[in-house]
């Protein structure tokens, strides 16, 4: 069933509501991992012993860049997966928030423009803006 104009906004705006409520956020994940000490008598440097740990990072990749921070157990390890659950949430609703837009302006009329001149103004207008912009070389 196609969606109307005005249903398609009233549901952009339910979509702004939703995003005003995600609060703190970053991007990344949480691992678990465990590591060997590399001490020959310890009880890590047997052979199924799954190493030192649980030790719970956040990881994130910016600018091209790594990085990863150490996280206590408790509260917070928990501000963190909340953090990066809201990130979640907030790339969700921005994916449905471009669909949603996307739709809208596929519905929503050309203006008209009052006169010749007008239209041939426009025309200079949007000649001057893309000239040499094109793909060819």
């Amino acid at each position: 069933m196609s969606q109307t104009l005005p249903q398609l906004e009233q549901r952009r705006q339910q979509l702004y509501r939703e995003l005003e409520q995600v609060g703190d956020f970053r991007p990344g994940m949480i691992s678990v991992r465990y590591r060997k000490c590399g001490k020959a008598n310890c009880l890590c440097a047997r052979k199924q012993h799954p190493g030192h740990g649980p030790q719970y990072l956040w990881n994130t990749t910016q600018g091209g860049k790594s990085r990863a921070e150490n996280l206590h157990l408790g509260p917070e390890l928990e501000k963190a997966r909340q953090e990066v659950e809201n990130y979640q949430r907030f790339t969700a609703l921005g994916r449905r928030l471009v669909e949603v837009n996307e739709q809208i302006c596929q519905r929503r009329p050309v203006p008209e423009l009052a006169d010749a001149g007008a239209f041939e103004q426009l025309k200079k207008k949007l000649q001057r803006i893309y000239a040499g912009k094109s793909s060819r070389k």
